[in-house]
């Protein structure tokens, strides 16, 4: 049996089954393993994680511990309540946005490449060569913003650093226009987003993609890229504070236990406190070279449960309004038993988004259809999500649908 416990009552000979945080925070190979030492407690604790998840079945047991099961029945249910607001409005159809947003990211990565190889030179950034490609993001956004986000979860593993700061660029945009933030403020929290890892530059590739558990030397070496890629970005005429505030500080986590400063709460901006939400969202549901990514909607779910201690909870509430509790990308099963992958939000109900369902349960593949969820019989809707679905469960690729 999985079970939640807090990190004050682990021992040695318990099986955590998942350290309940992102990678970035913790030096371990994997989330899941059996407790040896003492040793390995202190490191759990001392990345600041407070509660993890044990496999009773595999190790000790803390008999009154809550199950996973009665942990994630009552963090849905308070998503969903979370999440009862309308979405952002949509000025063109997904379709019609689809052909321009894949330029946009093709465009992006390699500007994204270009950059990191100038840092990685100790050149400094060009703006001026950035700030249209944050501009073209966010008319992407405000036309149709399912088309850009969508086209987010699509990442090649060897393009993941470059292809990861064009999302965090681009939900920065869409989660400051939802929050109802000025153009301009939008604009340069979108160049922190795109900026935000310039400090990887410097970091060994062998430590970046690293398969295997980070020594304590290694992992202090990546824990310096928020200040290292401030250090280049301070070189960047014309940075703004914003795009330097972000960089620096998108890794510090509000109960103090995050890096470079050990931030806590109110000492954190709220367009960092944003930022690490996206970075980590992003992160976790993208494959890796070291772990496979998860559903968006898990992924909201953890960041969810997570922002009891690292995020501000009004924020990651914001957030879900913004992606929707079936962020575009989700694979979903209806109560037709069809798979479909969400396309695009309804404005008025977060819960009722519009599907491409393309996947019979009982028959396979089927000839692709569109389906709006707020219609009723007749007019292309009369179906319900009863949960979202991993791709690997069902041996699909829902991305060739978007």
């Amino acid at each position: 049996m999985i079970k939640k416990v807090p990190t004050t009552s682990l021992k040695v000979g318990m099986y955590i089954q998942d350290l309940a945080a992102d990678w970035s925070v913790h030096p371990f190979m994997r989330s899941s393993f059996p407790l040896k030492s003492d040793q390995e407690i202190d490191t759990i604790v001392g990345c600041g994680i407070h509660e993890v998840y044990i496999d009773t079945e595999r190790g000790l047991d803390v008999p009154d511990a809550p199950t996973q099961e009665e942990v994630q029945r009552e963090l849905d249910r308070q998503m969903i309540e979370a999440a009862q607001q309308t979405a952002m409005p949509v000025r063109v159809s997904y379709g019609e946005e689809l052909g321009r947003a894949r330029a946009i990211k093709a465009q992006a990565a390699t500007l994204v490449r270009n950059v990191m190889a100038d840092a990685r030179l100790g050149k400094a950034v060009a703006v001026e060569s950035v700030e249209p490609l944050v501009a073209a993001i966010t008319e992407s956004i405000l036309r149709n913003s399912g088309a850009l986000l969508g086209l987010m979860y699509i990442k090649n593993k060897d393009d993941y650093t470059f292809l990861h700061s064009v999302s965090v660029c681009t939900f920065m945009v869409a989660f400051c226009r939802s929050v109802g933030l000025d153009a301009a403020t939008t604009h340069q929290a979108g160049l922190g987003g795109l900026l935000h890892d310039t400090g990887k530059a410097l970091v060994p590739d062998e430590i970046l993609n690293k398969p295997g558990r980070l020594t304590d030397e290694e992992f202090a070496i990546m824990k310096r890229h928020p200040s290292d890629g401030h250090a280049l970005l301070l070189k960047t005429p014309g940075i703004g504070v914003i795009p330097l505030d972000i960089t620096l500080h998108h890794h510090e986590r509000i109960d103090g236990s995050g890096y470079p400063d050990q931030l806590a709460g109110e000492q954190i901006s709220t367009l960092s406190k944003m930022a690490a939400i996206v970075d980590v969202y992003d992160a976790i549901t993208a494959d890796r070279c070291y772990h496979r990514g998860i559903p968006p909607t898990d992924a909201l779910r953890k960041i969810f449960e997570w922002s009891k201690y690292h995020f501000d909870p009004d924020l990651v509430k914001a957030f879900m309004r913004c992606v929707g509790i079936y962020p575009v990308g989700t694979l979903v099963l209806l109560e037709s038993g069809r798979l479909g992958v969400v396309v695009e939000h309804n404005e008025q109900n977060l819960l009722a988004p519009r599907l491409k369902v393309f996947y019979d349960t009982k028959r396979g593949y089927i000839p692709p259809v569109e389906v709006d969820l707020a219609r009723s019989m007749g007019r292309g809707g009369a179906d319900k999500i009863i949960s979202h679905e991993s791709p690997q469960k069902w041996k699909v690729d829902p991305q060739r649908f978007l």
